[in-house]
């Protein structure tokens, strides 16, 4: 949802309103991708405005796939031809 929402972002409320899950629940879960690496936070104000680190999913990305294809190219040729059709 955070990268479909890039470069603005979306402030805690509305992410938990969309996913329809509780404020302190969303807040857990926000601080849990922070500590990864996967989101960046800006308090704006009373708010905090959440955006997807796309360079950190990358990274995840990139270890997911070399990881499932356990050194074996032949094993990611689908998903590989399927991530370069865009």
């Amino acid at each position: 949802m955070l990268v479909r929402h890039e470069p603005d972002g979306l402030i805690a409320g509305d992410i938990a309103k969309l996913i329809e899950t509780p404020q302190n629940t969303m807040s857990a879960h926000l601080a849990v991708l922070s500590r990864a690496g996967l989101i960046t936070s800006e308090r704006r104000g009373r708010q905090i405005i959440y955006r997807a680190s796309l360079e950190g999913l990358r990274q995840l990305t990139v270890f997911l796939i070399k990881d499932c294809c356990e050194a074996r190219a032949e094993l990611c040729e689908p998903l590989l031809a399927e991530l370069t059709c865009c």
